[in-house]
Formats: structure tokens, C-alpha cells, sequence
């Protein structure tokens, strides 16, 4: 596993060295996770529906992306990690990894004193209904991009301008919030530490069969 710490990017470049790596991938090539933030920016997911931005006019570019779910918010002070796995290599289905993704994330929140869980219907990360993460994904050839997000010490601003993910009057937090006072960055390496711990080591077998193309929403 290569860990990549690569501070603030641009979105449109990070979206485009993803989809590079992921197609020049061969059966030796090892996973990668990203931990990173970006500048404003809004994505919407393939079938996102642009009426989910409420503001048009608020200056903060909007990129249509190849993920599945809706519209989201990246910016500074939020947390981003990117999954670039072999999901057959570690007898994955997408599914899991997006549930072992949220594991990652509520056990990184419970480091802090705060109980999260999920919600039905609805893929992310909760705090009393209120969501703090975010999770999109993206498979081709049984290889996984994109990933998730985890608002830190995020301006939620922007997230007013917006149907979050798509839900009307869904309510999005920070850790700042409930007053942790942790960096991006110290919160990046309990979030790596944990999905490390949760991701199936490699099987031994190359020739396990390739999983499906599709998108997860966030």
C-alpha cells in the first residue's frame, strides 16, 4: 500500500491523476490512498441533477464527475481520501468497501469521543442525523477511485447552497463542531491508521475475476 500526503489540490488535476493511474494499472501494481484537501469546488456525481445547486451565482466552480451520487462540497479545512484498490486482488466487493469505508470513518470519530453511524437509503457518515462525511466511488475493471470525504474544520457555508448529496434541508456538521480541535492532517492519519487496519490484506491468487464497472453515491 502506497499512502500519498499531498496537501491542497486542485480538483480537476487530482480527478484526472486518478483516472490515470487507474488505467494504467497492471496486476502487480500496488493500491494507493491519497489524503489531500482542495479549493472550493462543487462536484456532481453521473447522475446528478444540477437543480441540487440552489446558488448558481456563488462563485465556486462546478465540475460533473464520474462517480455515482449527487452534488457535494470540497474545500479547505476538509478531509479527503482517496481509494485507488484492487478490489478482486483483496476479495472485495464494492459494497464492502463502501460500507468498510464508513467503518473507517466512525471509528475515527469515536477516537474523539463522538458516536456516529450510518443511515438507511442514505451512504455518508452521521452525527444525530446530521451528516460529517461523504463517500463517492467509482470501479472500472474491478478498480476502485474517488473516495471519501471527512469535514474537519470545513466553512459549511457552501453546504447551505446546496441539496446535500441530494436531500432538501440536509443538515452537514464538522468535527469543530464538538469542539476537536485536530488538524486535517492529524485527523488524515487516524482515518489511514483505520483503514489500513480494515482493508483485507492482497490474496495470494492473481487470477481472481475483475469486478463490474459502477459508481456508488455520496
Amino acid at each position: 500500500m502506497i499512502v500519498k500526503r499531498l496537501g491542497r489540490v486542485e480538483y480537476a488535476p487530482a480527478l484526472e491523476a486518478m483516472k490515470a493511474f487507474t488505467a494504467s494499472r497492471g496486476e502487480d501494481s500496488e493500491d494507493e490512498i491519497w489524503l489531500l484537501e482542495h479549493p472550493p469546488v462543487y462536484t456532481l456525481g453521473q447522475a446528478g441533477k444540477p437543480e441540487h445547486l440552489l446558488r448558481p451565482d456563488s462563485g465556486i466552480p462546478l465540475v460533473r464527475i464520474d462517480r455515482g451520487g449527487q452534488i457535494t462540497y470540497h474545500g479547505p479545512g476538509q478531509l479527503v481520501a482517496y481509494l485507488l484498490i484492487d478490489l478482486p486482488r483483496r476479495r472485495l466487493k464494492v459494497r464492502e468497501l463502501v460500507q468498510l469505508m464508513e467503518q473507517a470513518i466512525i471509528d475515527t470519530l469515536a477516537g474523539y469521543g463522538l458516536a456516529a453511524g450510518r443511515k438507511a437509503g442514505a451512504p455518508g457518515v452521521y452525527i444525530g442525523g446530521d451528516k460529517i462525511a461523504a463517500l463517492g466511488l467509482r470501479v472500472k475493471n474491478g478498480r476502485s477511485y474517488h473516495g471519501l470525504s471527512l469535514n474537519v474544520d470545513v466553512d459549511l457555508a457552501p453546504f447551505g447552497w446546496i441539496n446535500p448529496c441530494g436531500y432538501e434541508g440536509l443538515r452537514t456538521v464538522r468535527l469543530k463542531d464538538f469542539g476537536v480541535g485536530a488538524t486535517v492532517g492529524e485527523v488524515g492519519e487516524r482515518l489511514l491508521a483505520h483503514l489500513q487496519r480494515l482493508l483485507p490484506p492482497v490474496a495470494a491468487s492473481a487470477t481472481l475475476a475483475g469486478g463490474a464497472d459502477g459508481g456508488q453515491p455520496a
